[in-house]
């Protein structure tokens, strides 16, 4: 799920599951934090968010709880969310807001009209003015420079950290989209699953994530590169170290992978024949950080044959993208565009 505000009243924030990204227009990414937040259980104070927060996964006291609380895309907790987004407000702009900014709001494709409703609120309480939702593929294929108002179709697949959208795109719309929930977070899952089966080692999220972007990979390396991961023992009990190569990763990484590659797969077998013509001929683009994993990109070619290409900033494709749709949302389809009035979302 993201979200954007646009000038003094203009920042671009994409709220994703794993970071956020806060885009100020002429002026770029000025903020780029984890969705991480620290609460303190018996007061609810907030205790830190971001950087420091993520410092504090896995290593709190009983009465502090460090939280995502952002899962598969969208709100799992509305409260926490609330104070999160307000706390990145007001670290972009280094002062009160004054007026009710527009607002884009970036989802997942294949989100409910519940989940609609809780992302339009919290935002709502956080200070916005008009909100309006947008398709997440969209948003990521503006920020990688596709002209998306054209009568030619894109594709666009485009993995987060809760969920990979896949969409095929003609003027200004999705034609055919789908989503899983199954992206950067489940890379991490299986690399622990993985380690835990293998060597017995119970490894945390952090030490997952470093593993993932040291060492993963999707495809073959022509230099295997290796990392040493510590963790605990399920056996003994006691601190371990072992040395991990990109091969293994390839292993760890599979499951995750291969049900992206089938839901491309799906997508492509549902698009027209036209429409599929055109991708044959420009490609398709990949974003968002999973599009980062060493060979993704070689993989989904030699498996599409199709020319794959990974955006020139894969990270921050749907905060760009999210800020040029508010500046033109008179080029982009009314198709999937929602406007909140009065704390109900209805067509635009």
């Amino acid at each position: 799920m993201r979200l954007l505000l646009l000038g003094y009243k203009d920042i671009g924030i994409d709220l994703g599951t794993s970071s956020v990204l806060a885009y100020v227009k002429g002026k770029g990414i000025v903020l780029k934090e984890p969705s991480v937040i620290s609460i303190d259980r018996n007061t609810g104070q907030v205790l830190a968010v971001g950087d420091e927060a993520r410092l504090m996964l896995g290593r709190t006291p009983g009465n502090i709880v460090a939280i995502r609380p952002l899962s598969g895309g969208v709100i799992s907790d509305y409260e926490v969310t609330e104070k999160m987004l307000k706390y990145f407000l007001r670290k972009v702009t280094g002062k009160r807001l004054f007026g009710k900014p527009r607002v884009v709001i970036c989802v997942p494709s294949g989100v409910t009209e519940v989940e609609k409703r809780a992302v339009l609120d919290a935002a709502a309480e956080s200070g916005a003015g008009r909100i309006y939702l947008i398709e997440e593929p969209i948003a990521a294929a503006i920020g990688a420079g596709l002209d998306i108002s054209e009568a030619c179709g894109h594709m666009v697949v485009d993995i987060g950290g809760g969920t990979t959208d896949v969409a095929v795109i003609s003027l200004g719309g999705a034609v055919l989209s789908e989503t899983i929930k199954v992206a950067g977070n489940d890379f991490d899952e299986a690399i622990i699953k993985y380690m835990r089966k293998k060597y017995n080692l119970l490894i945390g999220d952090r030490t997952a994530e470093e593993m993932k972007i040291n060492i993963g990979s999707a495809y073959p390396r022509q230099e295997e590169i290796y990392m040493d991961v510590s963790g605990r023992n399920l056996i003994s009990g006691l601190p371990k170290t072992v040395r991990i190569s990109s091969a293994e990763m390839i292993e760890a990484l599979e499951e995750p992978i291969q049900a992206i590659l089938e839901c491309v797969h799906s997508v492509l077998e549902r698009t027209p024949p036209e429409l599929a013509s055109d991708i044959s001929e420009k490609g398709i683009v990949m974003t968002g950080g999973g599009a980062l994993l060493y060979g993704f990109d070689k993989l989904l070619q030699e498996r599409t044959k199709i020319a794959v290409y990974v955006a020139d900033d894969p990270i921050s494709c749907v905060a760009l993208g999210t800020g040029k749709a508010l500046e033109s949302l008179d080029t982009i389809s009314k198709t999937g565009i929602f406007e909140h009035r009065k704390g109900i979302p209805v067509a635009y």
